[in-house]
């Protein structure tokens, strides 16, 4: 394997940990906490915590959507002319 490949692979890994983490502690700390504690301004308003993931999952759906046509286009036959 590449140092190149390992690196991107590493860096893939520490942002999704880092994401988890934050996510975790914004849906499941910041509800228990008051509204003026310093934790807060770090974070966005509670609304966006399902706003954002169901962007996301829309997004990811139109990508997987968008591929799986563009391969199938892709692999037709022509059809044959008697």
């Amino acid at each position: 394997m590449y140092p190149v490949d390992q690196a991107a692979g590493m860096s893939l890994i520490v942002f999704s940990l880092m994401l988890f983490t934050y996510y975790s502690i914004w849906v499941i700390v910041l509800p228990f906490m008051d509204s003026d504690h310093v934790l807060h301004k770090y974070f966005l308003p509670r609304e966006y915590s399902v706003i954002l993931p169901g962007i996301a999952a829309v997004l990811l759906l139109l990508c997987i959507g968008a591929f799986t046509a563009v391969v199938l286009w892709k692999n037709q036959k022509p059809k044959k002319v008697n």
